[in-house]
């Protein structure tokens, strides 16, 4: 049987309208008690989102499956088309891959939180999983640092790159290497940081060089009061992903601050386009300035993530209402199909992703509007007309709504 993306590719055609996805990233969320009993989306004051809800169609994602907490690139892969079930990345080549750095085929690489530990009898305990978020100026001097004192371990090379705030990257290269490695993060605070082990027997080797690394790196921060000590998430090496353009015929371009989403969106084919600025504003003239220069756009927006996984609801309120005062901006370029909505729920409540359906919003000429919604936030979008439905069909809706499939089957 076909998979979606191999149906799609069959029943597309071509033609000039324009597609814009615009992931809030991180968008959904549940009820606080500090508001009320409302979501953040329910409590921000987004005039311009309530008012093109009720000239759109809603609905709730699934970004994988209901129950199942995606990871970041599962949710992007699944709005991008691609089964996440089927094309599972780690979180290493993406940050790689995001910071321009060249990764070869054999390359294992993994992606690092510096974080802040205290010492208890000698162990490690965490205190912040991400040392305060330093600023990234700060995290390139101690990468500076750690690179000098470890260029390799075991005959492998160890190559170590700053990416943004507390995160770096690292890359093992050399023969023989195998990414089937357990994370080190436990992914919470008051815990001791976890012992990397091999997931296969042939990547057991490697295994005792990313110990190694640990240990090295370690020894290296220990006089250092917050970047104390490297947290490693996501052992990967290059997947070879069917090309967005192949697949889909649109010549596409990416608008994201983060690495991580310039490296997805490079991953799939997409041109990703310098952004100068970090703020919505920055990231919406490059939108302006290339409109006419691609078929497709993705523009990511990471605020609302970072302030959900800050626990900071208020934060996440006011990305929102920043993005609300700039959609009339968007809306003036006309896109033919735009699709509002996020990779994964990150509730502030819960300070991580979680598995909660994320809200969904698609404009077009050809929707059935959703006139009777009272707005764009958890519960309109749950009475909305499109339902609950996995990510991964949003390009099929896209293509629809944009003219840009044909008939299936006789």
């Amino acid at each position: 049987m076909q998979s979606l993306s191999e149906l799609l590719q069959d029943l597309t055609r071509a033609n000039k309208t324009k597609i814009l996805l615009v992931v809030l990233d991180g968008l959904g969320g549940i009820p606080l008690p500090e508001l009320n009993g409302q979501t953040e989306l329910e409590a921000a004051r987004t005039p311009n989102l309530d008012g093109l809800a009720r000239r759109s169609s809603l609905g709730l994602t699934h970004p994988v499956l209901p129950g199942i907490t995606p990871g970041s690139s599962a949710g992007h892969l699944a709005l991008f088309g691609y089964e996440p079930l089927e094309w599972i990345i780690g979180r290493g080549v993406l940050e790689a891959l995001g910071i321009g750095f060249s990764l070869q085929s054999q390359d294992v690489a993994v992606r690092g939180n510096f974080a802040t530990v205290a010492y208890q009898n000698g162990s490690p305990v965490i205190i912040d999983r991400r040392a305060g978020r330093p600023a990234t100026a700060e995290t390139e001097n101690i990468c500076t640092c750690l690179q000098l004192a470890i260029r390799q371990i075991n005959g492998v090379e160890i190559i170590i790159r700053p990416v943004k705030e507390h995160r770096f990257a690292v890359i093992f290269r050399g023969a023989n290497l195998d990414a089937r490695l357990s994370d080190t993060d436990p992914q919470k605070e008051g815990v001791a940081p976890l012992s990397v082990r091999s997931l296969a027997q042939a990547a057991e080797s490697t295994a005792e060089i990313a110990a190694e690394f640990i240990r090295q790196a370690a020894t290296v921060l220990i006089g250092e009061k917050k970047i104390n000590y490297p947290l490693l998430r996501g052992f990967s090496q290059l997947p070879n992903l069917p090309s967005f353009a192949n697949l889909y015929g649109l010549k596409a371009a990416a608008i994201a601050v983060y690495p991580m989403y310039r490296g997805l969106a490079s991953l799939v084919g997409m041109k990703v386009l310098d952004c100068p600025g970090e703020t919505i504003e920055a990231e919406l003239t490059i939108l302006k300035n290339h409109w006419s220069d691609f078929d497709y756009f993705f523009l990511h927006i990471k605020g609302t993530d970072s302030k959900g996984e800050d626990g900071d609801y208020q934060g996440k309120m006011a990305v929102l209402e920043d993005f609300d005062r700039q959609l009339p901006h968007i809306l003036s370029l006309k896109p033919d199909v735009l699709v509002i909505t996020g990779d994964h729920s990150t509730p502030a409540r819960l300070k991580n992703h979680s598995w909660h359906p994320v809200p969904f919003l698609l404009h077009s000429p050809f929707v059935r509007c959703d006139h009777d919604v009272t707005g764009f936030h958890e519960l309109a979008c749950r009475q909305g007309s499109l339902g609950h439905f996995r990510a991964v069909h949003t390009m099929s809706l896209m293509l629809a709504h944009a003219g840009r499939l044909n008939k299936f089957s006789a």
